[in-house]
């Protein structure tokens, strides 16, 4: 049991807190090739937290290099499933011990309250390594229907050097749901954290290490997306890809792809989630406290945030006021005091973007019911309101566009076929919930969603058993569950005549 329970507890830690900066590769820490760095501001103050390695394409080849030949050599690509089973569960037993520090460097980093980066990213990033360590020994391989003297064999392999590019957002839960699968797979990762929170990532590479991961299984690169990044992508000796981030972003790594060796590229890009209650919502004070922490948790920096509000035209006006009300409860607050719901926006330029859209709002005539602000600026950081629109129509840049802040677009409808169509109409597809007491009604209108996840009656619901992912430009593929092994494998078919 951690002994941290206030915020001065947390902010003693801060302060005698060891950070690197340094890269990881080939199992130790390193300065980029070219020396240079960045510095690494805390959102919640200010303050300079490290001078992280800036690092680019000569970095980016010594990783490769060390990843590709620890996999040639199959000290753990070719290691019995079973034997990286235990590794791997070491490693989550390991984010478990260090749980205090990571969810420090995660708060500190990205701004989040401290109660979500320990209860929420910390063990969420340590079940996501688990579960996927247990399941690895218990995934078969298949034999086809074949006539009587001969086996056709089909099986999967490791693909070899993954490269990885996380978000900010959830920088090390998003970087677990991705190491869990490659790595118990057998391959060889890279792994290159968001350069606006770069630091849990860091420490990753050496508690895998410490678990008992060979040297250069698990490389991490911290730098920017046009230089570090870009070289990963067009790397002519990496395998495959996998990225979580905007979709602008997504678009132009399928493009590196194709201009370098057509390695795979998985993708989860934005969302801009529909958040459907019809007038028969079996409860709309439940339904009106989920709306309000669908926008608010982790500051609305969430690519599933519930960021456009359908409510049918009956109720909109008394259910508003609830989501309102409820919305009493997710103010800023210090990021470290532990009784804090929302913390600080990652950087300045993420709390212009979110100012700016709030006055796109309101210059395209939507209703500002509530917040539109930045706080606590004397503290030094980086705090905005959770923040409502109503009178939104779809058509609306604050409709239409990933905000990623606590911004909520409130529209109506009248009917399931219109709110279908609204929900429908966005160049995104990545999740959506719907509130009836209606089970058909339910049934029919999440057949009819092009999400990728569909929750009724609550929202963000799953675990690592269920699916990650989304439709049209959401991106491709799927975190969580078996299904996530697919894009760290091979298929092979092998035919025997006997």
């Amino acid at each position: 049991m951690s002994s941290l329970s206030s915020r001065n507890d947390w902010e003693s830690y801060a302060n005698r807190l060891e950070i690197r900066g340094q890269a990881f590769i080939d199992g130790e820490y390193v300065n980029a090739v070219s020396g240079e760095t960045f510095p690494c501001l805390s959102p919640i103050d200010g303050r300079l937290l490290a001078d992280v390695a800036s690092c680019d394409t000569d970095d980016a080849n010594n990783a490769v290099a060390s990843a590709r030949q620890v996999f040639e050599s199959g000290a753990w690509s070719q290691l019995p499933p079973a034997e990286r089973k235990k590794v791997v569960i070491r490693f989550a037993e390991l984010i478990e011990e260090n749980r205090d520090e990571l969810a420090l460097l995660e708060t500190l980093d990205m701004g989040k309250p401290i109660r979500y980066s320990k209860a929420v990213d910390v063990y969420g990033a340590a079940r996501a390594i688990r579960w996927s360590g247990e399941a690895v020994d218990k995934i078969y391989d298949e034999l086809a229907p074949t006539p009587h003297n001969e086996i056709g064999m089909i099986t999967r392999e490791p693909i070899g050097v993954v490269a990885a590019i996380v978000p900010w957002n959830f920088p090390m839960l998003m970087a677990c749901w991705k190491l869990g699968p490659a790595l118990v797979s057998g391959n060889s990762v890279i792994l290159k954290p968001s350069e606006k929170s770069p630091l849990t990532a860091l420490r990753l590479g050496q508690l895998a290490l410490d678990a008992g991961m060979p040297k250069g299984v698990l490389n991490v690169l911290p730098g920017f997306g046009h230089t570090v990044g870009k070289a990963l992508a067009l790397h002519m000796d990496v395998d495959t890809l996998v990225f979580t981030g905007s979709t602008r972003i997504a678009k132009q790594l399928m493009i590196y792809a194709g201009e370098s060796n057509m390695k795979r590229v998985w993708l989860e890009a934005g969302g801009k989630s529909p958040n459907i209650v019809f007038a028969d919502a079996p409860d709309l004070d439940a339904a009106a406290e989920s709306a309000a922490s669908a926008i608010a948790f982790n500051q609305g920096e969430v690519c599933t945030a519930g960021s456009r509000l359908l409510v049918e035209a009956s109720i909109k006006d008394v259910f508003v006021e609830k989501v309102v009300a409820a919305l009493k409860g997710w103010q800023p607050g210090h990021p470290l005091d532990p009784d804090t719901q929302v913390g600080a926006m990652v950087d300045q330029q993420q709390l212009d973007t979110v100012l700016s859209y709030i006055g796109k709002g309101t210059d395209a005539g939507a209703n500002l019911v509530c917040g539109g602000a930045r706080v606590m600026e004397e503290s030094g950081g980086l705090f905005v309101e959770p923040t409502v629109f109503d009178n939104v129509n779809n058509d609306m840049s604050i409709a239409r566009e990933e905000i990623f802040g606590p911004v909520l677009s409130v529209i109506t409808f009248d009917t399931p076929e219109q709110a279908i169509a609204i929900a429908n109409d966005t160049d995104y597809g990545l999740a959506s919930a719907v509130w009836t007491s209606d089970i058909s009604k339910a049934h029919k209108t999440a057949k009819s969603l092009r999400t990728g996840m569909v929750w009724i009656n609550h929202y963000d619901g799953g675990d690592m058993t269920a699916p990650f992912g989304g439709y049209k430009q959401s991106g491709n593929g799927r975190d969580k569950s078996l299904h996530a092994f697919e894009k760290y494998t091979e298929v092979k078919a092998t035919w025997i005549a006997l």
